[in-house]
């Protein structure tokens, strides 16, 4: 198990360099840069050209992303020249939302999800017709839409939840759950479809086939037939796509957290890209990049514990 650990971290180094690499030259083409941004409308060219200079922006671009990545390398994402922090300082304040809203969403929506997924199998009937029409409402459905009508239905014609910011569970647990209601709502609807969708089908799949029927003769119980043995052959599956809908949703985070005005690091992306603040962005581009990374890992582990067979590939 260690040795698979070690392997998907080795792997993920030249990950982060391309993420990291990619980020840096796209965002130097886009339109304008950071001394624009500084300046305002109204400047000289002089003025211009000699602030470029203090920022080193008329350096060649290999020459920047050195100086950045040999920062990087040691922990130094460096400092936002727009606001004058310190880049690892803003994600570690605002990394507590984007890693709430996750984890919540990602929790909840596995719960129900399987449950769903497993009674849907089982019972078949209501249930199963009922898991087909949520699959396609999840489906059919854009979060930030129906983010919107839940603000509108709850916050702001009942009033029973509020419509925007955030509220750190050190600060109050009963407001931290209160301000992640929404939000977590309106990302889990497409995940709980999905995985129940998944789970079902594996399940029906599993229980079909005779070492199943040969539990049921020699008397094990129901309950042991279907969560001993056809959910976890079932599960691996259904492990791979929780691993892509966390992924699905460290996108879908940035804009949940604008329409609900939540300081994430999906906001402080966007706010970077506005302002064209180029180590913020690198900052939160590599932030994303290890939580996928940390995520993929996690699946694997999942898989080992899951099927001792894949421990040793």
């Amino acid at each position: 198990m260690w040795r698979l650990i070690v392997r998907r971290l080795l792997m993920s180094v030249p990950l982060l360099g391309v993420v990291s690499l990619l980020t840096f030259v796209l965002t130097a083409l886009t339109p304008g840069d950071t001394a624009r941004t500084i300046l305002g409308e109204s400047y000289t060219p002089e003025g211009y050209a000699q602030l470029r200079h203090q920022l080193g922006l008329d350096r060649p671009l290999i020459a920047q992303y050195g100086d950045w990545l040999a920062g990087a390398v040691r922990g130094d994402l460096g400092i936002s020249p727009i606001s004058g922090l310190n880049v690892s300082d803003q994600i570690v304040s605002r990394m507590g939302t984007t890693l709430s809203l996750a984890i919540v969403t990602t929790a909840l929506a596995t719960v129900f999800g399987v449950a769903l997924g497993v009674m849907s199998a089982v019972r078949g009937g209501a249930i199963g017709r009922f898991v087909d029409v949520l699959s396609l409402t999840g489906f059919a459905l854009p979060n930030f839409w129906f983010a919107l009508v839940l603000v509108t239905v709850f916050a702001v014609h009942l009033r029973l939840l509020p419509a925007t910011g955030y509220v750190p569970i050190s600060a109050s647990a009963s407001g931290w759950a209160r301000s992640l209601i929404l939000p977590v709502v309106a990302l889990a609807v497409h995940a709980v479809a999905v995985i129940a969708k998944q789970t079902r089908d594996g399940m029906l799949e599993t229980l079909s086939r005779d070492f199943v029927f040969s539990l049921r003769a020699n008397g094990a119980s129901e309950v042991s037939v279907v969560f001993r043995h056809a959910l976890r052959n079932a599960a691996i599956p259904v492990v791979t796509v929780i691993g892509l809908l966390v992924v699905n949703l460290l996108g879908g985070v940035v804009l949940i957290e604008a329409v609900f005005a939540m300081p994430g690091l999906g906001g402080l992306a966007v706010d970077a890209t506005l302002q064209h603040d180029v180590p913020v962005i690198q900052g939160v581009a590599v932030t994303f990049t290890v939580m996928v990374v940390l995520v993929n890992l996690l699946v694997d582990l999942t898989y080992g514990w899951l099927n001792p067979k894949v421990r040793t590939s």
